[in-house]
């Protein structure tokens, strides 16, 4: 058939630009990209709806590349389609290319920053829920090899998209046997991959992926799909398809072809018309991102003498936001009584996404959402998103818009004792290059940091307390993303202690004790730990007799507050001492394990007794 040859064409014009691209690059892999240029000539050729000028038109489709080593023939199918000159291509891998060794948002055509195996999955589903539940047009198609069918998150993702009945969702399994270093778990036994779908609750369609007339069915099937199912196409491929001594050969995994075996392979393919181009299909509509440089301000109230957790008012502060604000949603893993997202859920169920207990796909959903233009938080205990770590990395370098709600941090979350305890979070979110983090110790400081939050373009993640505190301030406190507020100062303090979260009710605590004996210390509350506010602890360790800063903090030393401000001041000359969880902690009370911890009112107060009495 005519329309058959056009596909050969143009899965073979793939294939040699993939080969020409990693061969120009000396490195990269050219077999992964063959196995799967048929069902990608076949997608593009027929079925997908993509304005090139508008990748961000939310009426587009969109195609994850999870198998995100593939990217020369990502990067080859969007210059098939006329985004840029075939020719470029031969910049792969390059300083200052947009076409990188893995996709990143640098290359404007990737949903996402793919490569780490097993997150396509999870951020195709957050593109097609965003789409199903705004009744958009679009669909999602998601290219997995099979390899990373052995991750978790995977089948998270599965669990999820049919939960959510996404028939907007096509995975395509590119199952080529061969992985890295060796045959993949079930190499060629499709049927293995078939029940695992099928027992997911996917619509499967099983093909020869190199078989013209069942790849363009499959197609057909699932972009027509309406049955409330996912559809998984399991298509059986051969690594290194179209050149002779690269197929379903071991050992040929991420190295290009030298330049003479280039020209071996080029010849095996034959004429390829390297002008033919694809003719994608326009959407129905347009529909760019919102704005999302914009404040976000509710109205909020609080008792005087009344005491609030900071968990609570996250929880209601956003729904608020959320109620005002269609652009954006909240994602939580099973805790949303103890996160207190349920507040969301209550007011504005289309925006609230139950992700149960699967943190890494609840991650992975935030970045799809995020790429649509939507602002997603996402919730759970802070330390349960260390079993994220990797999603909320490849979420960073995806660029994406997501805010982090991290609850029951520390060792003052009390009786459940230290699996619960979040001490390694702020080291986590911290690490990332231009991430916020965010510690508030009242009601007031939370519910105008909420509000920072949303209105923040980039990753901000906020520790919330499990117990109650006292209210701080008032209404009319002003604060910001890398602000402080200076507690406690006079013009005798002998040095200062900067605190956070719980402990700034114990810095405080310690300073009432200490001025009983004449010692008077300042107090800063570093509610916004990265970025730290440099120029205020600058100040307080210089208006201080001793040049000295002490830190307070309910997470483990190293990572934390402390070190921040230890940078903050590297190079004014001031001395700085830590207080910080030195071990694993246990169950108790709030009072018991934060002196246990060594981080309370006494241990604060003893500690400047001591570096007073050095100084004497």
């Amino acid at each position: 058939m005519k329309e058959f040859a056009a596909f050969k064409n143009k899965a073979d014009l793939l294939r040699k630009w993939s080969l020409i691209s990693t061969t120009e690059a000396t490195s990269g892999h050219p077999t992964s990209c063959l196995s799967a240029a048929d069902l990608t000539a076949v997608l593009f050729e027929k079925y997908f709806t993509y304005d090139i000028a508008d990748p961000l038109n939310n009426y587009n489709d969109r195609f994850v590349l999870s198998k995100g080593h593939a990217a020369p023939l990502l990067y080859a199918f969007f210059g098939v389609a006329g985004a840029y000159p075939l020719d470029e291509l031969k910049t792969l891998r390059k300083f200052g290319s947009r076409f990188q060794g893995h996709p990143v948002p640098k290359f404007a055509y990737a949903e996402a920053a793919t490569g780490s195996l097993g997150q396509g999955l999870s951020v195709g589903a957050g593109l097609a829920l965003a789409a199903k539940r705004e009744g958009l047009s679009s669909k999602t198609f998601v290219l997995t090899g099979d390899g990373e069918l052995a991750e978790g998150q995977i089948w998270e993702a599965a669990n999820f998209a049919t939960h959510e009945k996404l028939d907007n969702l096509v995975a395509i399994l590119d199952i080529n046997r061969l992985a890295q270093s060796q045959p993949t778990m079930f190499g060629h036994q499709i049927e293995e991959y078939v029940n695992r779908f099928k027992a997911f609750g996917f619509e499967v369609i099983a093909i020869d992926g190199h078989n013209y007339e069942e790849i363009d069915r499959a197609f057909e099937k699932a972009v027509n799909n309406k049955n409330g199912k996912p559809t998984a196409i399991v298509a059986k491929t051969i690594k290194g398809k179209g050149i002779s001594f690269l197929e379903d050969k071991d050992g040929w995994h991420g190295k290009a072809l030298k330049k003479d075996e280039l020209q071996k392979a080029l010849a095996e393919l034959g004429d390829v018309d390297d002008q033919a181009r694809f003719a994608l299909k326009k959407p129905s509509g347009k529909l760019m991102p919102a704005n999302t440089d914009v404040k976000y301000r509710v109205a909020t109230s609080f008792e005087n003498g009344k005491e609030y957790a900071t968990r609570e008012v996250f929880g209601e502060v956003l729904a608020s936001l959320v109620e005002q604000n269609k652009n954006l949603y909240v994602l939580d893993g099973d805790v949303m009584n103890s996160t207190f997202t349920e507040d969301v859920k209550k007011k504005t169920p289309d925006r609230f996404i139950e992700c149960y207990i699967a943190e890494q796909n609840m991650v992975s959903v935030a970045v799809g959402l995020s790429r649509l233009g939507r602002v997603p938080f996402a919730a759970t205990f802070g330390a349960f998103f260390t079993r994220a770590a990797d999603q909320i990395r490849m979420a960073r370098v995806s660029e994406a818009n997501v805010k982090f709600a991290g609850s029951h941090v520390g060792v003052s979350i009390g009786e459940d004792g230290p699996s619960q305890m979040a001490l390694e979070d702020i080291a986590m979110f911290g690490a990332l290059p231009g991430a916020v983090v965010l510690q508030p110790a009242d009601a007031w400081c939370t519910a105008s940091l909420v509000q920072e939050m949303a209105a923040h373009t980039g990753i901000v993640y906020m520790r919330t307390l499990r117990p109650k505190t006292a209210l701080l301030y008032s209404k009319d406190e002003h604060f910001e993303i890398g602000g402080s507020k200076l507690l406690r100062h006079s013009d005798h303090d002998e040095l200062t202690v900067a605190a956070t979260g719980i402990t700034v009710f114990e810095a405080l605590k310690a300073a009432d004790e200490l001025e009983k004996e004449n010692i008077h210390i300042r107090v800063l509350d570093c509610y916004s730990i990265h970025p730290i506010d440099a120029a205020a602890l600058n100040e307080s360790v210089h208006a201080t007799k001793q040049n000295l800063l002490v830190t307070v903090e309910d997470h483990f030393e190293h990572g934390g507050m402390g070190d921040f401000a230890a940078a903050a001041l590297s190079d004014t000359g001031a001395h700085i001492i830590k207080m910080a969880v030195p071990d694993i902690s246990q169950s108790g009370t709030k009072d018991e394990l934060l002196h246990d911890a060594g981080i309370d009112a006494e241990h604060i107060a003893q500690k400047v007794r001591e570096l007073c009495a050095v100084t004497a």
